[in-house]
Formats: structure tokens, sequence, C-alpha cells
């Protein structure tokens, strides 16, 4: 009914760039919040970034000022630019939505993760 897919990820040196996007498809009337979390190594899932429909942005203190969220409303995607990474940044990043579906009822809905790996 609902899929969320994420990619971007890949291999990255300390102080590189990566752009992570994410797609929601499906039968969707309509999408509130759009978010990315992450799963470092040995760590609990953690938020990352969110956005709201309307463009009001949260940020987890250790990315502010280098990770960037962004959404389109019109091809329901997310995007998060990830700038000046480190190597703490290397985790498994999930994509997530909180979707009215078109049939009626809230729907929280994640990708399957795509993998960030900071390392020299």
């Amino acid at each position: 009914q609902v899929q969320v897919v994420e990619s971007g990820g890949g291999l990255v040196q300390p102080g590189g760039s990566l752009r992570l996007s994410c797609t929601a498809s499906g039968s969707i009337f309509n999408i509130y919040t759009m978010g990315w979390h992450r799963q470092c190594p040995g760590k609990q899932r953690e938020l990352v970034a969110a956005i709201t429909k309307d463009g009001t942005t949260t940020y987890a203190d250790s990315i502010k000022g280098r990770f960037t969220i962004s959404r389109d409303n019109a091809k329901k995607t997310v995007s998060l630019q990830m700038n000046s990474l480190e190597p703490e940044d290397t985790a498994v990043y999930y994509c997530n939505a909180a979707i009215i579906l078109s049939g009626g009822g809230l729907r929280d809905s994640w990708g399957q993760g795509t993998q960030v790996t900071v390392s020299s």
C-alpha cells in the first residue's frame, strides 16, 4: 500500500559530503512530517532531523550546522544534505513519514535504511 525508500548512502571520507533522498509512494493522501533517524553501531536509533509539511525543521544537536533537511511536497520526497561528515556519523539512516492514507487513517511508515560510512 505505502512504500518509503531511501537512497544515496555510501562511503565517504571525513570532511566530505553526501546527500540522502527518500521517496514515499502508494495510496497517499497527504504527508505530515518526514524525517531521518539513524542507528550507529552498538547504539539505539536516534532522531537526526525532521521537517513538517509547512517547512518547520528539527535537528539533533550533534549535526546542527552540518546537515540540512528539505522536502518536496509535490514529489513526496525528503532529502538530507550531509556536509562536514565525521566518523561518528557512520550509521544506518532510516527515512520516516507520517502518512495520511487515501482511504483514511494515519500510517507511520519507515524505509529499509541506507548505510552511511565515514572513514579514511
